[in-house]
């Protein structure tokens, strides 16, 4: 059995990341002010945390593509 998530979805960057990953990745470079300004949503503004933030990204789609865009964009600036 071929263990390497890579080969199994080679067009998906973002298969066997996590959104916790994703969301602590984030939040580690802009930090919840800088990030609520890039993706208007009140889980980054009010009282934000992960664990609250993870909730509403895994009900709300749309929100999450956007952190998921953002996170790639990220990504790329680093490599």
């Amino acid at each position: 059995m071929n263990n390497n998530p890579k080969k199994e979805q080679p067009n998906n960057p973002l298969h066997g990341v996590k959104l916790v990953n994703i969301l602590e990745s984030l939040v580690a470079h802009y930090g919840w002010e800088r990030l609520a300004m890039r993706i208007d949503i009140n889980c980054f503004k009010s009282n934000p945390s992960i664990k609250s933030s993870l909730k509403f990204l895994r009900k709300t789609q749309w929100a999450r593509d956007k952190v998921e865009q953002l996170y790639l964009e990220l990504d790329r600036l680093r490599k």
